[in-house]
């Protein structure tokens, strides 16, 4: 058995060829309101044709999937993200591929040290899975990237600091319905196959297992669902930017520590009309055999913040003694790759205050438009040489 982390344990709790590989510069101070350069893309990448001008499109759709929506009173129930483990020892994993979306982020530790892993956070809302497992403790980068969504997160605690500035910004997401805090509710559980003992310790890390549809039902507000289109869904096929103006996009790489390791692959598939996910080590399989698959892959780059955090547009020391990594994407921009249908397409990403969406410009000028359908969002740092093969 493996020594246990710092982070591991919730204790006793139960009573290339043909590639081409693409940087970024620095992104500008995290306290300065983002001005999208309509140009800015990276050395070497072709300028698009300018795309045709978005019809105007007012069909009902899933705000967090863009796929239309029969009936609107379907969407009217609250978000549910669960946060994730993605370290190889806590896999396999359960109900991934029922999110609407999935974030790719730091797992807790410094990039530069080489320790750090990821961390999931798969997000609900067209559908629930029944159980997801297993379940983690919350990042800071949580509260801007859920906060436009008005999400209920299951989770298992986080740092005092953490939760502290979770609360802060609790008007826009509900963060405390964690394990501990509702025993009873039927909200988690533990699954007794994944409980484990090391050192004569009982440890249930691995454990916990959240059941989304029932957390949902703990919620007293943001109980009529996502008031906003999280991403700029395309009003129809022709409208999407990688038909548009796309180029070849094979495989997608996301390197994840420093000297480009640690890398997360997306391999297009011709059969599937999906893109297949890799871990590091293989492929991402989920424990009843399903390989995960997506069919947007959304790449955004931003800079890795230490022993700082934003309240209310203020850079506040990190007051907690835990030098968490925090993904600056508040006030801030940066460039992005989307892919989907074996294309992809580059521009500037650019986030406003901790509740509003991120926006995406095309090289060209032109605004992303986004294929409906499941998306899969990785957060590396700007440094990061994402490798993308035609």
């Amino acid at each position: 058995m493996e020594p246990v982390s710092r982070r591991a344990a919730v204790l006793g709790a139960v009573g290339v060829a043909g590639a081409t590989v693409v940087g970024c510069s620095a992104l500008s101070s995290a306290q300065t309101q983002p001005t999208v350069n309509p140009t800015a893309a990276d050395p070497g990448t072709a300028s698009a044709s300018p795309s045709p001008t978005p019809t105007v499109d007012d069909t009902p759709r899933w705000p967090l999937t863009g796929k239309v929506l029969k009936n609107p009173d379907d969407a009217k129930h609250i978000a549910v993200a669960v946060k994730v483990p993605d370290n190889r020892n806590e896999h396999p994993q359960i109900g991934i591929d029922k999110a609407d979306i999935v974030y790719v982020q730091l797992d807790g530790y410094r990039d530069s040290t080489g320790q750090s892993g990821t961390r999931l956070v798969p997000v609900y809302h067209s559908k629930f899975a029944d159980t997801v497992n297993p379940v983690r403790s919350i990042r800071p980068v949580d509260i801007p990237m859920l906060s436009p969504i008005n999400a209920i997160i299951g989770n298992t605690g986080a740092f005092p600091w953490v939760l502290d500035y979770a609360k802060h910004y609790d008007k826009y997401l509900i963060p405390m319905k964690s394990y501990m805090a509702t025993k009873g509710t039927g909200a988690y559980s533990i699954l007794s196959n994944r409980v484990r003992t090391w050192q004569g310790r009982t440890y249930y890390d691995r454990a916990v297992a959240c059941h989304p549809e029932k957390l949902a039902k703990l919620a007293k507000k943001f109980t009529d669902g996502p008031q906003q289109m999280y991403f700029p869904w395309a009003a129809n096929d022709d409208e999407v930017s990688t038909e548009v103006a796309g180029e070849a996009a094979k495989s997608v790489v996301v390197p994840w520590k420093t000297g480009s390791s640690f890398s997360m692959t997306y391999t297009w598939s011709e059969k599937a009309g999906r893109y297949l996910r890799s871990e590091p080590w293989g492929k991402h399989v989920l424990a009843d055999g399903t390989r995960v698959s997506c069919d947007n892959v959304l790449v955004i780059k931003a800079k890795q913040v230490y022993g700082k955090i934003y309240i209310d547009g203020s850079i506040k020391p990190n007051y907690g003694g835990h030098d968490e990594p925090i993904h600056d994407i508040i006030n801030t921009k940066g460039t992005f790759y989307y892919a989907h249908g074996g294309k992809y397409v580059t521009g500037t990403w650019a986030k406003g205050a901790v509740n509003k969406v991120f926006e995406f410009t095309l090289a060209d000028g032109s605004p992303l438009k986004m294929a409906p359908g499941q998306t899969f969002v990785e957060l590396p740092n700007t440094k990061a040489k994402i490798t993308i093969k035609g």
